[in-house]
Order: structure tokens, then sequence, then C-alpha cells
């Protein structure tokens, strides 16, 4: 269960400059992937090598801004402001869908387009304004007689809400990593066996009926299943993610030396880049982009054990739950462990929306670190009594 807030106001110590480090490195090495990624594109498309390169650059320089802004900030103020956020969340995803401010591109409606602003894509700031509005509502005192669908109904329902909204785009990957992490808030919650066997069944139902409702959505799983049966149609974006990966070997064919990033890997610098990262890096190259994202997790759970508060250990639980299921579906989707989905590597992947938006969640993440209580000390966080 939940543990009471505690009455000690926490003192402000350091941040976890470990966990900014690695978040550094992950970056620096996802501005170098998409360099090399985008070099064929960038002098067929705009005929100057480094477009996609400095685009990222700048939201590389807007997302330090953010995160800097989001660490200097007291975490716990955010709970004051989630409401308002969640609701602006909502309505930039109705905006998506009207022709006045939607951006279609790639046969998808995902990007709103305000002014001279550059397209930004709307479900990368849901997933932090749904981690905010949960770890608040999560984090209030509930009356020990509440029942099984109490908690579970309001739950599910404004998780339909958004989840009806970016399907209109459509965009399933983002819809999975928004129920995983919004399931795994609400088991930390305290959350009753009842009610997380109701909301496990409700979203495999809800994945089930999603996926057979596009072709489009069965195609990729017939691709996963058995993508050498159509090598040049329905397998082609697998097998060539595979090769890729394969023609690294254990140490690469050396940084830049893509082949696979000749038009040949669908989406090369946004889903794909892992598996150019695994072709230039090789097996070691890959191996250690996963050690710094385990890395990052492993800074982030210690963050949660030792936030002062129920609403910091929920708070710090979401955001790294969030990171953590978007790697592991990205990676999942280019080894061919799971299915494909669509969805950027966190701090690598080509997109300033994810990178804007992931770190202003390190950010908050490292403000929750500079009020962490002594680990000595009894707990008060989400983890404690479960």
């Amino acid at each position: 269960m939940v543990a009471a807030s505690s009455t000690v106001r926490p003192q402000k110590s350091h941040a976890d400059y470990l966990l900014l480090a690695f978040v550094a490195a992950l970056v620096i090495v996802g501005l170098q992937a998409v360099y090399s990624a985008t070099f064929a594109l960038s002098i067929t498309e705009h005929n100057n090598v480094l477009y996609f390169l400095l685009l990222q650059g700048l939201w590389a320089a807007i997302g330090t801004g953010l995160l800097l802004v989001c660490m200097a900030i007291d975490y716990r103020w955010w709970k004051l402001v989630s409401p308002v956020l969640l609701v602006l969340a909502v309505a930039s995803l109705v905006l998506v869908l009207t022709p006045q401010f939607g951006f279609s591109q790639y046969g998808a409606s995902r990007w709103l387009r305000l002014g001279p602003l550059p397209p930004t894509q709307p479900s990368e700031f849901v997933k932090l304004a749904v981690v905010l509005g949960l770890a608040t509502w999560l984090s209030r005192p509930r009356p020990r007689t509440q029942g099984v669908l109490d908690g579970l109904l309001p739950l599910a329902a404004g998780l339909g809400v958004i989840t009806l909204l970016i399907m209109k785009q459509p965009d399933m990957g983002t819809v999975l990593v928004i129920i995983l992490t919004a399931g795994t808030m609400y088991f930390l919650s305290g959350a009753s066996f009842q009610s997380l066997t109701i909301l496990a069944c409700s979203g495999m139902a809800g994945a089930v009926l999603l996926i057979s409702s596009a072709a489009y959505r069965l195609t990729r799983w017939e691709s996963f299943l058995d993508p050498w049966g159509d090598p040049e149609g329905k397998g082609f974006h697998i097998i060539q993610l595979l090769i890729a990966l394969g023609s690294g070997g254990v140490w690469g064919l050396g940084v830049g030396a893509s082949r696979q990033k000749f038009f040949y890997v669908p989406g090369a610098h946004t889903d794909g880049i892992f598996a150019i990262i695994g072709e230039e890096m090789g097996f070691v190259g890959s191996v250690a982009v996963i050690l710094l994202f385990a890395a990052v997790v492993w800074r982030g759970a210690r963050i949660i054990w030792r936030a002062p508060d129920a609403f910091g250990s929920l708070l710090a639980a979401g955001i790294v739950s969030w990171i953590t299921y978007q790697a592991l579906i990205n990676i999942g989707g280019i080894t061919r462990a799971i299915p494909l989905t669509g969805i950027p590597l966190p701090f690598v992947s080509y997109g300033g929306s994810s990178l804007a938006a992931t770190m202003a969640a390190i950010g908050i993440l490292l403000s929750i670190s500079r009020y962490s209580r002594n680990p000595g000390l009894p707990g008060t966080g989400a983890l404690e009594g479960r």
C-alpha cells in the first residue's frame, strides 16, 4: 500500500548526477546515430548533409533547457498543476485531428502545427501529463472501504478517452506505453489483485481488438510470425532490420559505414535507429546502448525507493516505467522479439517532441532525487510496505 506522506519536510541535496551523465551519453549517441542514418536522406531531400542533425541538435538544446528548469522546480509543485496539464494534453490530441491544426505525414495524423513553430507530436507530451496526473490521483488518501471498481473505473475511463484519441491518429505504440505505465503505477499504489486482474484482462482484450481492427496491424503481426514468407512485401521491413543487425557482427562496420541506411531500412533515423547502431557499432555497441538504458533504470529505481513521499515515488516510477517500456518495445521490435509497433527509442531516435518530453521527465526525476530521504530512515515512498 501507499504509505502516508511524511510530515517532515525533506532536506534538499544534490541531484543524481550519475543519472544525468547516463542520459547525456544516450543523447550524444543519438546525435551521432541520427547524423549517420540520415546522411543519404539529408542530401537527397534537403541538399544539406547536416539537415536532420541540426534539427535534432536544436531539440536537444530545447530538451536540455526543459531538463534544467524541471530539475530546479520542487517536484511537489507538479501536483498542483497536473490536472490542468492533463486537460491541455487531451485538448492537444483533439486539435491534432482538426484540419486547421493537424499535420499529416507518412499516413498518420500525429503532428500539431501552430503558426511558425515546427510541427510537434502532442502524444509524446501526453505520456508525461498522464504520469503526472496518475501520480497525483493515486497518491491521494483513499478510504479503507473502497470497492474493487471504485478506483479502477475512473482509471479505465480516463485511459479509454486518451486511447481512443491516440488511436484516431493512429499510434498503437504510444497507447501500449501509456497503458503499461499506468498499470505499473496502479500496481505500485497498492491496487488489489482483483483490480489488477480485471485491468490486465481488459488490456489484453483491447490489444486483440485493436490488432484485428486494422489490416496494416494484422500485416505486422503476420510479418512478425513469418517475415520470410513474403520477403519483398510484408516481411521486407523486419528482414532489412535483421540484415542491418547481423551485418554488424561483433565490432560493427564502423561509425558512418552503414549500408542499410541507404533506403533499405524504413525509418532508419526514427524507429529503426537501433538497427543502424547495431550495423555500425556491432554487438558490442548495441549492448553498450542497452547497458546505458539499464543504468538509467538502476538510478531511477534508486530514486523511486528513496523518494520522501508517495507522490514522489509514484511520479518517479511512472517516468522510469515509461522510458523502460518504450525502450523495450522499440528494441524488441527491431530484434524481432515482439511485433514492430513503430515507436522511437528514447533519447536516441530522431524526433524533437520525443526528445524534449523525455528530457523534461528526466528533469523531474532529478528534482525528486534532490529531495530523496536517507536510505537508513523509515520510508514513506510508494514501495514501502508492499
